[in-house]
């Protein structure tokens, strides 16, 4: 009778031991948020006195210091100009602090002073350089003025005065002091459809043109090298009449008048 008791009482102490040290199944895991702490009043003075000191260095930096200050004009982009005009032109405050360059009257300033400026782009190249950054007006026409010549580009705009006309530019003659266009279209747009009619030829072509001659808006002419003329009319349908023009001295390669002011009906004569 004791065998069985004993057995029985062991299994209820096997029983009764101590708990798994494994989590029971089902059982999940509680993490809790430990709370934050805003940070007190001395961190926050001491950040707020930090934030103004470096403001005040970066001020100091950028304007009273000598590690960011203009020392040289860098021009790009000229063709005709020289990097010296250029540089003269802008006139750059020298040894100025770079933030305090005015960009804007910089570039006003270049275009007032060198017409044949198109466009300046004037950036600040750190820590000591403006760069410009230069188009220049390109001559589609070319009005006389005595021995000289007026660059006339593709917006009609006169630009620049030289003493030796630019190879490959026609000129440009304006017979219309009698003219009713004059009156009416005035001599600005007159010359601006001069240069549309230049804009219109193909590089072929263009390069034989010698001279544009404006009688009216409609009346319109091109004298080619070896005596060769072009009545061309208006500025309408230009591209229409360039490559009849194209086709036309191709096809008749005598001919000495060429009246392509209707493109579909063109003429060709002197032949």
């Amino acid at each position: 009778m004791a065998g069985p008791t004993t057995a029985r009482r062991g299994e209820k102490k096997s029983l009764s031991g101590p708990p798994s040290a494994a989590a029971p199944p089902g059982r999940r895991f509680r993490w809790e948020r430990l709370p934050l702490r805003a940070p007190s009043r001395r961190s926050l003075i001491i950040i707020l006195i930090v934030a103004v000191l470096l403001g005040a260095f970066g001020v100091w930096a950028l304007y009273a210091s000598n590690w960011l200050r203009v020392e040289r004009v860098s021009p790009t982009g000229t063709k005709v100009l020289t990097p010296h005009e250029v540089i003269a032109a802008a006139d750059a405050p020298m040894n100025a602090p770079l933030a305090s360059v005015d960009t804007d009257a910089l570039a006003h300033r270049l275009r007032a002073r060198l017409p044949r400026i198109k466009t300046v782009d004037v950036e600040r190249s750190w820590p000591h350089t403006i760069s410009l950054k230069v188009t220049e007006r390109v001559p589609e026409l070319l009005l006389r003025s005595g021995k000289k010549f007026v660059e006339v580009d593709a917006g009609g705009v006169r630009f620049a005065t030289v003493g030796t006309a630019p190879k490959g530019v026609p000129l440009l003659e304006m017979a219309v002091s009698d003219s009713q266009s004059l009156h009416r279209f005035g001599i600005d747009r007159l010359r601006r459809a001069a240069v549309e009619v230049a804009q219109d030829l193909p590089a072929a072509v263009r390069k034989d043109v010698r001279k544009v001659r404006v009688r009216s808006y409609d009346a319109i002419t091109l004298e080619l090298a070896g005596g060769r003329t072009v009545a061309w009319g208006s500025r309408e349908q230009g591209a229409e009449k360039a490559k009849v023009l194209t086709a036309l001295l191709k096809a008749a390669r005598d001919a000495r008048h060429f009246d392509i002011s209707v493109p579909s009906a063109p003429a060709v004569s002197g032949s």
